[in-house]
């Protein structure tokens, strides 16, 4: 009987030497035990793998891999450096700032670069050294703007008999605690003082000290003094230059024919703000919106006393949220209680964003 069947998986003959066929011939008669023993030292022949089922490749294609481990959450990327140049308005060289998030922030940068304390800048302009009050520094900066910063001076003592309600004087602030005079209107009783200058900080009212004080807080406490009351003032000028000394001029710090040529008309800016990081903005708002801020800021400085663009602008943007005038007047109650406006005064604000959206402005 053959070792092998025929049809088994043997080794083919024509592989094998007359050596192997005489040993496999040998084999074949010889006892089980025997044949253990000197296949043993036969050399071995590789056979090779059976080829794997299609099946198992499929499924171990569908197999889902597990999902990479979680390190933790990478880290933030650094928001983009920004550098300005800056100067004092009254003569310096030229500094660097950068890594600012606000106003505040930015001053406290400035003074570092001049090596003096925060608390010593009034205010900032953007590309002129004189008291221009259309290109203050406010909550935004041109990514090409030029920063000038206005210190404390001479401090002055000025007393004013208050004969009407209103004293002509609009105050604005510079965002870190210091309100100063923006504006003084043309035949005003503060129009009168001769003494009181445009851009000059106001330290305290009848002793009572300002500082840290916003400016409409410090607006309505002049409001709220009542009519025939002396009034002391205890105020800061600004250093200036001798270029920077001008004349008297009929509406102190108003619209000047650059006011066109001001800040954010159209150019990339970095927006501040007082919570959270600044923001770049490459596109310039709507027409109607631009004129709508105005009119509001307008609207602020003849029933509050104040300028303010910022707030203007937020005014037009928080109207943007809502479908009417009732909704309009509980987000301004609720977001802006601190200026306590009377709800007659909350819709001349909705009216001057209506009679912008209309394009009757």
């Amino acid at each position: 009987m053959p070792l092998f069947k025929k049809g088994g998986a043997n080794i083919s003959d024509s592989r094998k030497t007359d050596g192997d066929k005489k040993l496999s011939s040998n084999r074949s008669g010889g006892a089980g035990t025997e044949n253990t023993s000197r296949t043993s030292t036969h050399p071995s022949v590789q056979i090779p793998e059976p080829p794997r089922s299609s099946k198992s490749n499929d499924m171990a294609s569908r197999t889902p891999h597990p999902p990479p481990t979680d390190s933790g959450p990478s880290p933030p990327i650094p928001p983009p450096k920004f550098v300005f140049y800056c100067q004092l308005a009254h003569g310096s060289a030229t500094g660097k700032v950068e890594g600012f998030t606000n106003v505040k922030e930015l001053y406290q940068k400035i003074a570092e670069v001049f090596k003096m304390q925060s608390k010593e800048i009034l205010f900032c302009t953007l590309n002129t050294y004189r008291i221009d009050m259309e290109r203050l520094l406010g909550g935004q900066i041109g990514l090409d703007d030029f920063i000038f910063a206005h210190v404390k001076g001479q401090r002055k003592t000025v007393t004013v008999l208050k004969t009407s309600p209103a004293l002509g004087l609009t105050i604005t602030d510079n965002g870190a605690g210091s309100a100063f005079i923006k504006r003084i209107k043309e035949g005003s009783i503060a129009d009168g003082v001769a003494q009181i200058c445009v851009g000059d900080h106001i330290e305290a009212i009848n002793n009572n000290a300002v500082v840290g004080t916003r400016h409409y807080d410090v607006a309505r406490m002049l409001r709220e003094l009542p009519v025939g009351e002396e009034i002391f003032f205890q105020l800061v000028e600004p250093v200036r230059s001798f270029e920077g000394i001008g004349p008297r001029t009929g509406s102190r710090g108003g619209n000047s024919t650059s006011a066109a040529n001001a800040v954010g008309s159209g150019k990339t800016t970095l927006r501040l703000r007082s919570k959270g990081p600044p923001v770049v903005e490459t596109e310039e708002a709507p027409a109607w919106e631009l004129k709508a801020a105005q009119r509001i800021d307008d609207l602020l400085e003849s029933f509050i006393g104040i300028r303010d663009p910022d707030l203007a602008e937020t005014l037009v943007l928080k109207s943007k949220t809502v479908s009417n005038p009732s909704d309009f007047a509980m987000a301004v109650d609720e977001e802006f209680a601190d200026f306590q406006f009377p709800d007659d005064f909350i819709f001349d604000i909705w009216g001057a964003v209506s009679d912008g959206r209309s394009g009757s402005l």
